[in-house]
């Protein structure tokens, strides 16, 4: 894995500079790539390209990026993984020699791939061939063309955006804000998006003329054009779109196949996704948490390695909390070779103060810290991880896929004002009453009934604001009720982009609608953002076998009853890992990878959390309201309400705002 970033700039520069400068951006990415780094410039074209390697695939000299083509037309610099590159090569091979041409390579690395496929077959039929995770920068010199590309499900970050009169681009922000005379404004729009969603979306960032390039997506425009920001929001195009593949599936499939031709096709792909994505150069293991996801992907790694898969787990202090016995069972049962890092709260406490540096923007997922600290578990010991994200979006893990729609079926009869009403009812219940439930629950079942508190609220929630299905799928993603309320905007923000989540969604059955959503949106912003960021920053390459692009399209064109049946999610994921590990090792709650950040707020992080809310500091940064912040974190310390989440993401930007400003 790698970190990538560069420039095309027209202010000016001091020709002897522009080394220094692209220098100067590539050296805040050596976390993500300590192993090599280097940069190439155009001192006529003013063009600026830089690179930072994690060596994984031919450790050797011939990987080394910026790399230049053969024929010295293109520089690329490119950050991922090309799992299919071997084969682009036989290909290559197979086309010169019918063509009576030459071939020769230089070294075994994918980048090398890439750049010959870009010779043989251009740029956008290069990467619709591409099985991988990517973000990539393409110079043409002959055409004086560049080119950016992202991969499908957005798992490689892209920034790109502009900086006074010169176009930026990079992996991650930091880059971005080493280039001269960065002084780009907060968008308050995306800060909007931040507190509805606790995370930033495509196409927005943080900052106003900086965007994410959206997954699956690519540019090409003249460098001539590439300041005009209404010419390149022209060139923008997509070369994948999961959207068209569901409604052509939808039209043409008739698909009567039984369940059993179903479970042995998905296994294939993901044998073959797992396959592919276990060939390195270096030492590889797994994430292991004891879940459906983990578990599948590393019986899947364990049965077609001869020697035990190395696996990581981390445990907290917090019984209710630890979840590391349920991976330790699996990973024995398994055969594999199994670490377990055991963490205090102090310990995890101490991630706090690096994570406005480590996600460059405002990112409010707590989870980001046990994230992280598995993360560096896994580091001390192998170069590469695989993970088992992205299962819960593609096959129907999350309640609100089961839960949500049917709360709708129930109450889509009455009245909105009833609806409405029914809804502050609820509300009323105190917090405090739910978790005294909790409690009760905990002692008899020994085992941690997750926020019901938090549940209840978002029913609530999205009884009192929800017209239709669509608008209840909203509520339930979103955790401030209007960002309006806390985001203080007499500003001229950047205008609005249009959201897949205002669609209804290209499926007839809104479980399946959610799903797509999700996995457009929250799946990339959220969950590959925060493994992407805390892998990166201890040097550690994660790999996504549930996001090989062919087990993505499988499972959109899976029936419903393949996901979620019996009240369970995930139903196909759990028949394929029954046969790898005892059913009863695996039937319990869903607790997810969470902290007691809310204890923590009201014990030892609360003078942290008091001085980033101070009223003065609110009113003068000028940013949010500072009554409605005041008012959630009173009810929140009083225990009357959890909060946990609206001051988490309170103290998320206002730490990212003290080291940004």
């Amino acid at each position: 894995m790698c970190g990538i970033t560069g420039f095309v700039s027209k202010c000016d520069l001091p020709k002897d500079n522009l080394s220094k400068i692209i220098n100067n951006m590539s050296l805040t990415l050596l976390h993500r790539g300590p192993d090599d780094s280097g940069f190439w410039v155009d001192e006529e074209n003013q063009i600026g390209l830089g690179h930072t390697r994690l060596s994984i695939l031919d450790l050797s000299s011939a990987g080394h990026q910026p790399m230049i083509s053969s024929s010295n037309r293109y520089v690329i610099t490119y950050n991922g993984e090309i799992y299919n590159h071997t084969n682009l090569r036989k290909e290559i091979g197979e086309s010169r020699k019918a063509r009576k041409l030459n071939l020769s390579w230089e070294g075994h690395s994918d980048t090398e791939t890439l750049l010959m496929c870009i010779e043989e077959w251009g740029f956008e039929q290069t990467i619709s061939k591409l099985v991988g995770m990517f973000s990539i920068c393409l110079f043409d010199k002959f055409s004086r063309t560049l080119y950016l590309a992202r991969d499908r499900m957005g798992e490689k970050p892209l920034y790109y955006g502009y900086v006074d009169s010169s176009f930026v681009f990079s992996s991650e922000l930091k880059s971005l804000k080493e280039f001269p005379n960065f002084n780009n404004d907060i968008s308050r729009n995306a800060l909007k998006k931040y507190f509805q969603l606790m995370y930033i979306p495509c196409p927005y960032s943080i900052y106003e003329n900086i965007f994410k390039l959206e997954p699956g997506h690519f540019i090409s425009i003249s460098i001539d054009d590439v300041l005009s920001p209404e010419t390149l929001k022209k060139k923008i195009k997509p070369y994948w779109d999961l959207k068209d593949y569901v409604i052509e599936n939808n039209k043409t499939s008739k698909d009567c196949s039984s369940d059993e031709k179903y479970l042995i096709e998905l296994e294939d792909h993901l044998e073959e996704a797992i396959k592919s994505q276990s060939i390195a150069d270096v030492s590889l293991g797994a994430f292991l948490s004891g879940g459906i996801d983990s578990s599948l992907i590393t019986s899947l790694m364990q049965k077609n390695s001869p020697d035990p898969v190395k696996t990581f787990t981390v445990g907290f202090e917090e019984a209710a909390f630890d979840e590391s016995s349920f991976a330790k069972d699996i990973a024995t049962h398994l055969g594999t070779d199994h670490s377990e890092l055991f963490v205090s709260s102090k310990e995890a406490r101490e991630v706090i103060p690096n994570l406005p540096h480590i996600y460059d923007e405002p990112f409010a997922d707590s989870s980001q810290i046990p994230t992280y600290l598995v993360c560096a578990a896994a580091s001390s010991k192998v170069k590469v991880a695989l993970s088992g994200d992205a299962g819960d979006e593609l096959f129907g893990g999350y309640n609100r896929y089961f839960w949500g729609p049917k709360l709708w079926n129930k109450v889509s009869w009455a009245p909105f004002q009833l609806r409405n009403f029914l809804g502050y009812s609820i509300d009323s219940i105190p917090s405090y009453g739910w978790n005294a439930l909790e409690k009760s629950l905990y002692t008899l079942s020994g085992r941690n009934i997750n926020k019901i508190g938090n549940k209840v609220s978002k029913l609530s929630k999205g009884m009192r604001v929800s017209r239709n299905i669509n608008d209840l799928y909203i509520s339930l993603i979103s955790e401030w009720n209007d960002p309006d309320d806390i985001v203080i905007d007499d500003f001229n923000s950047s205008s609005e982009f249009f959201s897949v989540l205002d669609t209804d969604g290209p499926y007839k059955n809104s479980s399946l609608n959610m799903m797509y959503k999700d996995s457009l949106t929250y799946l990339p912003d959220d969950i590959l953002c925060k493994v992407d960021r805390a892998a990166m920053a201890n040097s550690l390459e994660t790999r996504v076998p549930f996001l090989d692009h062919r087990v993505v399209e499988f499972a959109m064109k899976m029936p419903l009853n393949m996901k979620i049946r019996d009240g369970k999610g995930k139903w196909a994921l759990r028949q394929i890992l029954y046969k790898y590990v005892p059913q009863s090792m695996l039937d319990r709650p869903k607790t997810g990878f969470s902290i007691p950040v809310g204890e923590w707020l009201r014990g030892p992080l609360k003078d942290w959390a008091e001085d980033l809310m101070d009223e003065e500091k609110l009113i003068k940064q000028g940013f949010l309201n500072h009554t409605t912040v005041r008012q959630a974190w009173v009810l929140h310390l009083s225990g009357k309400n959890d909060y946990t989440s609206r001051i988490w993401s309170v103290l998320m930007f206002q730490s990212w705002l003290d080291l940004n400003s």
